[in-house]
This record gives C-alpha cells, structure tokens and sequence, in this order.
C-alpha cells in the first residue's frame, strides 16, 4: 500500500528541473555539455484490435496490439559545444550509430533529488535545427534536435535519490 505522504497531491512532480543524458558511442559519453530548456515526447501508445463476435451486437472485444513510441524534441540554449552536430555528422558515415538516453527529473529545490527517471533506447536523431537568427530580436538562440527511439522505459528511483 503506498504510503499517501508520498502522494503526488503532496509532493507534485515538477516539469522545470530536469536533465538528459545522451551516450553517444564513439562520438560522446556524455553528450551535450549544455541544458535543455525543453524536453517533450516522452510517450508510448498501445495498438487496440477490435474483434466483433458474429451475432452479437452488442459486445466487442478489444485485444492489445504492437507498442509505438513517439518522438522525443529537445530545445536547448545555443553553446559552443558541439556533440549533437557532430552525432548528426557521424550518422552519414555510420548509418547504424544509436544512442541511448536518460530523462531525469528532479524534485523542486536546490538539492537535486531524483524523483523519475526515464530510459530510451536505440535514439537516432531525425532532425537538428540551427537556431532562427533575426538581428531584429532580442531573443535566445535555440536549437532544436528531435530524436526517434525504439523503446521506452521507467527506471525505479530509490527513496534517497540516486
């Protein structure tokens, strides 16, 4: 039974403090020396079949079908660094290149203590995009980089933190 101190009503899950790590195999350990200002797609959704049973009108059954996953965008603050061009890069020579990832979410506060963490695998990045430069702006530089996955998961936080 869990225990309703530990309810998210209590202690909500925050979206603002989170990091990714990226594992590039040959390219970058720990990729990316900078923080992602956004992070979205972390989903998955499940193929329902339908099945009607001759005869019987008012009933159906609803079977699960294959897993799809969607595709993760990552919005960043421009840097020097450049490790997600240079994985792009590599993509050309080494079709088969994959990362894996994780999405960390931290608990509000000054302490950063874990409260999820998520994991994917197999990512090829889809699309990197250079920041709009517009002299007329006062804005940021961001740059966008959407990576498709083959899998996801959660990985269990332990109580302290990891």
């Amino acid at each position: 039974m869990a225990n309703p101190q530990d309810e998210t009503v209590i202690a909500p899950f925050t979206a603002f403090a989170f990091a990714v790590e990226i594992d590039i195999p040959g390219v970058s350990p720990k990729a990316c020396s900078a923080a992602f200002s956004e992070c979205d797609g972390l989903e998955m959704t499940m193929d329902v079949k339908t099945i009607r049973e001759g005869g019987n009108n008012g009933r159906q059954i609803r079977l699960t079908g294959a897993l799809g996953f969607g595709q993760l965008t990552l919005k960043r603050g421009m840097t020097a660094n450049d490790d997600l061009w240079r994985w792009f890069e590599a993509m050309r020579t080494r079709p088969r290149l994959r990362a894996s990832m994780e999405v960390v979410v931290f608990a509000p506060g000054s302490q950063l203590r874990e409260r999820a963490r998520f994991v994917l695998s197999r990512c090829l990045p889809v699309k990197l995009k250079a920041p709009p430069l517009n002299a007329k702006d006062g804005m940021v530089a961001i740059e966008e980089l959407q990576i498709a996955y083959e899998s996801l998961s959660r990985k269990t936080v332990s109580e302290g933190g990891a």
